[in-house]
């Protein structure tokens, strides 16, 4: 069984590495490239884009080959379904995130690709079948109230999850290999938790690892100084699989909000000062929480570890922590992101002076 995890994971790693050169030179024979500015783009020279391009074809590969014909070694093959749903909102988003990296498309053009691939998960019937409260112990199903033949509440919250997820990387993806990282690390949480004595789902943590592996083989090319970058199509390929593989290891919605706890509130913050400020949400800008470390005097590569270390970190607690333990760990989450704001902003203002 260990075996198929560390074989999937290098296949996965060594398509993914090989694909990201294949991908680069497309991109710069097609010319989609991201041009440097002085605000937001730090790298030096037009970087190509379409990483996620390398990514998908990567788990699209492996899942299809290791996941049908091996997966009767862990028990059962991954269901069809499944990797149906995922196969086909990933090549969705793939589409939108080709054209939005080559037209450059506006907002309301660009949500129609993750809301299609949101759609695509939902209508294949991966639902989330119960919420655990952390106070009481009681399991409330999810189930019960059907529309058009699906759990309306779990249609809702499926959604909903995952057009979260899918926006948290996509409005993060601003340093290099800060997405590709971070969610390597969420993936190889939700694998790690796969096997846990409690989930036991060894076909969802094979997703995992397959999913880890195509992102570290692409985060050799993306990390500081990056020769490719994600891309649209990337950048919410990773919050998209992150979504599912929290919704599928058991419902673990929990684990991966505090594995990308700070990303999350950092969109959050970030999202409600532009609405404030009557600005479009979307809309590039300094103000996250990566921007502010740089400010402060971070190097990139030191604020994209900074920041993969404390998502290893509460990522980790989740393997040995119950439902209310969660809740406590992110109570402590939101502390520490406060503290984290107050310090930056203090140093900013003293460096300032």
């Amino acid at each position: 069984m260990k075996l198929v995890y560390f074989g999937s994971f290098a296949l996965a790693f060594t398509i993914s590495f090989v694909a990201t050169f294949l991908v680069s030179r497309l991109a710069i024979r097609k010319k989609i490239l991201d041009y440097p500015d002085t605000e937001r783009k730090f790298h030096s020279q037009p970087t190509p884009y379409l990483g996620g391009v390398a990514i998908f074809t990567s788990f699209l590969l492996v899942t299809l080959t290791v996941g049908i014909f091996l997966g009767h070694l862990l028990g059962g093959n991954i269901p069809l379904r499944i990797l149906t749903a995922i196969w086909a909102g990933g090549a969705i988003l793939m589409i939108g995130g080709y054209l939005d990296d080559r037209y450059r498309l506006p907002a309301k053009y660009s949500i129609i690709f993750p809301v299609l691939a949101a759609l695509t998960i939902v209508s294949s019937g991966i639902s989330a079948v119960s919420i655990h409260n952390p106070f009481s112990g009681e399991i409330i199903l999810l189930d019960d109230i059907l529309w058009f033949g699906l759990p309306l509440a779990s249609a809702i919250i499926v959604f909903g999850w995952t057009m979260v997820m899918t926006y948290t990387t996509k409005l993060l993806d601003g340093m290099d290999g800060l997405v590709t990282g971070l969610s390597a690390v969420a993936a190889m949480v939700l694998f790690g938790l796969s096997l846990t004595s409690q989930v036991q789902q060894p076909q969802t943590a094979l997703l995992a690892i397959i999913f880890a592996g195509s992102l570290v083989g692409f985060l050799i090319l993306n990390f500081y100084p990056a020769k490719i970058f994600l891309g649209e199509g990337g950048s919410t390929f990773a919050g998209f699989m992150l979504a599912i593989l929290a919704i599928v290891s058991g419902g673990k919605i929990a684990t991966a909000v505090l594995v990308m706890g700070i990303p999350l509130l950092d969109a959050v913050w970030v999202v409600l000062q532009r609405l404030f400020n009557k600005q479009n949400p979307f809309s590039g800008d300094r103000k996250h929480l990566h921007f502010r470390l740089i400010d402060i005097g971070f190097s990139e590569p030191q604020a994209v570890i900074f920041l993969y270390v404390i998502a290893g970190m509460f990522g980790a607690t989740t393997l040995f922590l119950q439902s209310l333990g969660k809740l406590i760990a992110l109570g402590a989450l939101i502390v520490v992101m406060l503290i984290i704001l107050i310090a930056v902003f203090v140093t900013y203002k003293l460096k300032k002076e």
